[in-house]
């Protein structure tokens, strides 16, 4: 029974908690990033470049053996049985990728700025040392009191 409870008293922490709830709602945010690149962002990319589809950019490294070349479109070409490296899904990865390290470098950059300004100045010092004798003196001492020499 001592398991059990470990486990579930492990479970119950809260950075266990929070990193669940990160992870669920990272998640959540790729998909919402995907659609953002493969629905808003990459359509207007592909009709400036003459109505490329990047998602059915794709090279036919082997022919199907169900039905020959050519092939429209991905689909049609693993419905074939061709080998196929598919480039155009790369190139969308790659700018979901930068999308979300965008928000997640802007996300961070927020917080640091909200931490700077809530975290208090250090006080200012009063005292330093002397050079000569290193003992701890006014900061507003000309010379020191120990060893007399120029500050």
């Amino acid at each position: 029974m001592s398991m059990l409870s470990d486990f579930r008293q492990f479970i119950m922490r809260g950075n266990v908690v929070d990193m669940a709830v990160g992870i669920i709602i990272g998640a959540s945010f790729g998909s919402i990033v995907k659609s953002l690149v493969d629905d808003v962002i990459m359509p207007p990319i592909g009709m400036l470049l003459g109505n490329v589809d990047f998602s059915n950019l794709f090279v036919v490294l082997k022919d199907g053996t169900k039905v020959p070349p050519p092939y429209a479109n991905i689909a049609q070409a693993h419905a074939a049985g061709a080998v196929t490296l598919n480039y155009g899904l790369f190139i969308n990865t790659v700018i979901t990728f930068i999308i979300v390290a965008i928000a997640v470098f802007i996300l961070i950059r927020a917080m640091m700025q909200v931490q700077n300004r809530l975290t208090k100045p250090a006080a200012a010092a009063t005292t330093k040392e002397c050079p000569q004798c290193y003992s701890t003196i006014n900061i507003k001492a000309t010379r020191c009191p120990n060893c007399t020499s120029s500050l």
